[in-house]
């Protein structure tokens, strides 16, 4: 008789657990998300899609390879006239350069320090002439402006 009421009383309680797993949404709803607006945006991803430049330090550049397809610096070689501006945009994820020469020849006319990532620098160029460049960090990176 023990066995049959202790039996029985497991039976209920699995029965009663079941019906109350089954009985319960299991599915929570889920909160609601905001809209996002311009002022949600975190500054960095605004300041990004806003930088516009005529000269792009594109992904993965900071690994030798570019050189072969000459995409260390898009367009490689840029021509302008006396008195434009160029303006370079570090889209890569490594720190570049903008230096004026070669690696193993700078010449001090122009450098633009580091630039970190989505960091922006514009050089105006008041006289004519053919000015290389390269990036001091990786070595194989190397570009020309051609002012007119």
């Amino acid at each position: 008789m023990k066995k049959i009421t202790t039996l029985s009383i497991i039976g209920i309680i699995t029965i009663v657990a079941l019906v109350v797993a089954f009985s319960t949404d299991v599915d929570p709803q889920p909160e609601p998300v905001p809209e996002s607006t311009a002022d949600s945006v975190p500054e960095i991803f605004q300041s990004e899609s806003e930088i516009q430049g005529d000269v792009v330090m594109p992904t993965k550049v900071s690994r030798p390879g570019c050189e072969k397809e000459d995409k260390c610096y898009i367009p490689s070689i840029i021509t302008i006239s006396v008195g434009e501006s160029v303006t370079w945009v570090n889209e890569d994820s490594a720190f570049h350069s903008v230096t004026s020469g070669f690696y193993d020849a700078p010449i001090d006319l122009f450098d633009s320090g580091y630039l970190d990532p989505f960091e922006a620098y514009t050089l105006t160029f008041d006289e004519s002439g053919t000015f290389d460049y390269f990036c001091t960090l990786h070595p194989w990176m190397e570009g020309q402006v051609i002012v007119e």
